[in-house]
């Protein structure tokens, strides 16, 4: 499975992406996060159902402190082949 999501609020300059790349290797999905000119974060998490559906709990709760998360959009896409996951 493949999720892209957008999330919003305090996610830039709190180590967001930095605790999602751990947080999606200890999980072994592939995919990426990188910032938006918005504020926002762009990201994609692919692998099995259930590992994804963590990745999204996992953002949904607000990441690492001091991060603030206001919303998690997502849309679901055919998988990429994505195995490794990276920052930008």
């Amino acid at each position: 499975m493949r999720a892209r999501v957008r999330i919003t609020g305090r996610v830039q300059g709190v180590g967001f992406r930095a605790s999602a790349h751990a947080r999606a290797r200890s999980l072994g999905i592939g995919g990426f996060a990188r910032n938006r000119p918005d504020g926002s974060v762009d990201a994609a998490f692919e692998g099995p159902r259930d590992r994804v559906e963590s990745m999204l709990d996992w953002a949904r709760r607000g990441g690492p402190l001091p991060a603030e998360v206001r919303e998690v959009e997502v849309e679901w896409e055919p998988p990429a082949g994505d195995t490794s996951f990276r920052v930008s």
